[in-house]
């Protein structure tokens, strides 16, 4: 008995440290017992057995890990549970990680504006690269494809979403003070993103702002006269954005009119902007509470922020939570999504060249903290984005490709032998050449000969 505990307890121990059956791995009858049963005979068991999400695929295992390896198959389910994933996190983070967690979740599943995904230096610059949107800008969609503007309930789906985008921006103390149709990109399932934070600026607690920032045509009156504001520019803005999805062109300025600064600027501070057949009640109403001349009479400038523009009757039909968690269907979808394996099908860029322009500031001197900032871009690290692009541009493999074994062999061996080889002096050489250091010794009877 105490020969079989022994044993016994010895095996125990050889499988708790995984070293049972390592070095000749399992035995064919091992694995024909634990092999799962064929599909066709379980054909009778699927129509029986209860099919319940929570106990087949989360807390029993096997099924669980049989449905995350079906879910890595599928591009959209991967996302799912890589959110479910970060929802456990946050449920058994500590209390005081519990803020940074969230936060985290938001942006990496919730976001509405474009992403960082890395940076790095030239001689003379620093890069920051961000997302790829491959849907292109919403000025080309509404000026480049098909009629001027859109239909009504697309222009409300991403007001909606640049409402919830805003929402973020401000609940960060961020006013954007540039939005219009250009900065607003569509990803690669239709969903807009806020892009150019150039102008943004982060308003302190019980502080306004000043400032003649912005792109003519979408400048809100306030800052047009310099006069202090807070978020309103960027309802303003809201206003405009709506009006132009609607209308097809900015409320104060049509498109490619040519007309100077100065006579926009008088427009947006004195005119009534004009409405065509293309508006619905509610959206007329939204446009007009939203480019009110007085930003304390504005909509979303009252008190109640987003939470006021949310309620208005235009937005009726939105649920506000699910759009916030990518759940409703974009009205309009890249064609990329419609075939995943291929390649995109059309470029939503007028002009390809202007993917290649970038402004430069010229004669900007930078301080010590200026440096210091800067500096902190650059950490050595390799990001996620950075390594998943050159994996998929094959990039990585064109920089990698892999020699023969044989070969790899043979430059290791020279490179051994490189290493190894001491450096010969003049004297060496001389004894060499004359007959006493025979070559074919080792480096042990490498002893010159008595002369």
């Amino acid at each position: 008995m105490e020969l079989e505990n022994l044993l016994a307890n010895s095996l125990l121990l050889k499988a708790r440290q995984g070293g049972f059956g390592k070095k000749s791995g399992r035995s064919k009858k091992w694995r024909e017992m634990l092999k799962l049963p064929s599909v066709n005979l379980c054909s009778e068991l699927r129509h029986t057995i209860e099919k319940d999400y929570n106990s087949l695929c989360d807390k029993q295992p096997i099924g669980r890990l049989l449905f995350r390896q079906f879910c890595d198959t599928k591009h959209d389910l991967k996302r799912c549970i890589e959110f479910l994933d970060a929802v456990a996190e946050y449920e058994v983070a500590a209390d005081e990680d519990r803020r940074d967690c969230g936060l985290l979740i938001l942006d990496t599943f919730f976001s509405k504006e474009v992403s960082l995904c890395y940076t790095y230096e030239t001689k003379d610059a620093l890069c920051l690269v961000l997302t790829i949107m491959n849907g292109g800008d919403l000025k080309f969609h509404i000026y480049n494809l098909g009629n001027p503007g859109f239909d009504e309930q697309r222009a409300v789906f991403y007001a909606a979403e640049v409402c919830c985008g805003l929402e973020d921006l401000q609940r960060e103390r961020i006013v954007y003070r540039d939005l219009k149709p250009e900065n607003i990109l569509l990803d690669d399932h239709g969903h807009i993103r806020i892009s150019d934070l150039g102008l943004a600026m982060e308003i302190p607690k019980g502080e306004t702002i000043r400032g003649r920032v912005g792109t003519v045509g979408y400048m809100a009156p306030e800052v047009i006269n310099n006069e202090n504001y807070t978020f309103s520019p960027d309802w303003w803005g809201l206003g405009c954005l709506i009006y132009e999805m609607i209308q097809g062109h900015s409320p104060f300025r049509k498109f490619k009119e040519k007309i100077r600064r100065e006579e926009v600027e008088r427009r947006v501070n004195t005119d009534t902007e004009e409405y065509s057949e293309k508006f619905s009640a509610d959206a007329k109403s939204i446009c007009r509470m939203l480019l009110t001349k007085n930003p304390k009479q504005r909509l979303g400038c009252k008190g109640d922020g987003a939470a006021g523009v949310k309620q208005h009757p235009v937005f009726k039909d939105i649920n506000f939570r699910r759009l916030e968690a990518n759940m409703l269907e974009p009205p309009f979808c890249p064609d990329r999504i419609l075939v995943p394996a291929a390649q995109p099908q059309a470029i939503y860029c007028k002009d390809i060249l202007d993917i290649e322009r970038f402004s430069t500031v010229k004669g900007v001197c930078l301080d010590t903290a200026d440096s210091t900032f800067y500096g902190q871009f650059v950490t050595g690290c390799v990001s996620i984005p950075w390594q998943n692009e050159m994996i998929e541009s094959e990039c990585f493999k064109d920089i990698n490709e892999s020699k023969s074994e044989e070969s790899m062999a043979l430059d290791l061996e020279d490179k051994t032998e490189s290493v190894l080889r001491p450096k010969r002096g003049f004297i060496y050489r001389l004894l060499k050449i004359g007959g006493c250091i025979d070559p074919g010794a080792s480096e042990k009877e490498q002893v010159p000969t008595q002369l």
